[in-house]
């Protein structure tokens, strides 16, 4: 496994999607075993992202999940997605990866639960699905992927109803400025948005032992004004914003095991924020 290069870049979003989209295909099969699908033969099995984004989505969806219209964002092989049907909510997935969402109609069908199933460029989404839902949610390392949160935010107002709730849980754009490699906490990449994206060439992924075929990869940073400032221009009313200490994978080899995932050392966990939540709504 080699070792991770970044470098910053001007690139254009298609030839960046592209190469993007080659390397989640790539990590397919790896998650597909990594994710431990078998768990999901318990019928009351739910993800651990789900658990936590279901608790904390209930004080705005009081009457529950139940008969809800969920579209999930970037919802890559469905276990996210699957969870909430799980909880009764009628589910669309939607993602850019055909391989990806052809594990997930699979494990929809195993498991005997009803999804649609959407491939599409997310900053397209909103015209490919075309239809409106009650909630729409993405979570966990999703907009780092996009270049345009102004087209993204655009994409959740025109994908809910009125009334509807746009649900997002991401990591905190200063985990993100990190170096992930050093000993203590030190700023190494870009907090801001800089018009440029970091192509990074890593053949492992976040989930499993292998490695992929595509290496290259490209984010793009963004501040947490830019996500909030965005939503609002798309017309969307905040209700929440939450900051938190820890994160679903293990971002840097100093974090250490935890309850739901990963924290960083004693010393250091009021330091540092590892993912962001926000809720919203259209009115």
């Amino acid at each position: 496994m080699s070792e991770p290069v970044v470098n910053a870049v001007r690139i254009d979003w298609e030839p960046a999607r592209d190469a993007n989209r080659e390397n989640w295909d790539d990590r397919v099969a790896l998650h597909a075993e990594a994710y431990g699908l078998q768990a999901f033969d318990d019928p009351a099995h739910l993800s651990d992202v789900v658990r936590e984004d279901a608790a904390a989505l209930a004080p705005f969806l009081p009457e529950g999940f139940d008969g809800l219209d969920v579209c999930h964002l970037q919802c890559h092989i469905g276990t996210d997605t699957l969870s909430f049907a799980r909880l009764g909510a009628r589910v669309t997935g939607v993602d850019f990866s055909a391989p990806a969402l052809e594990t997930a109609a699979a494990l929809a069908t195993r498991l005997s639960l009803d999804a649609d199933w959407v491939e599409t460029d997310v900053l397209d989404a909103a015209a490919a699905v075309g239809t409106e839902f009650d909630l729409v949610y993405t979570s966990i390392g999703a907009i780092c992927w996009l270049p345009d949160l102004e087209r993204w935010a655009a994409q959740v107002a025109g994908l809910l109803r009125p009334g509807g709730t746009f649900y997002i849980r991401d990591g905190h754009p200063v985990l993100y400025a990190l170096d992930e490699t050093r000993d203590e906490p030190v700023l190494r990449y870009p907090y801001f948005d800089t018009g440029e994206a970091q192509a990074w060439d890593d053949d492992s992924t976040y989930a499993g032992d292998g490695t992929v075929a595509h290496p290259r990869t490209y984010e793009w940073p963004h501040p947490l004004s830019s996500v909030v400032n965005a939503l609002i221009g798309a017309g969307l009313r905040i209700r929440r914003l939450d900051e938190g200490r820890t994160l679903p994978w293990r971002f840097s080899p100093r974090m250490l095991p935890a309850d739901g995932g990963f924290v960083w050392p004693d010393a250091e966990r009021d330091l540092i924020p590892c993912t962001f939540t926000i809720v919203a709504t259209k009115d």
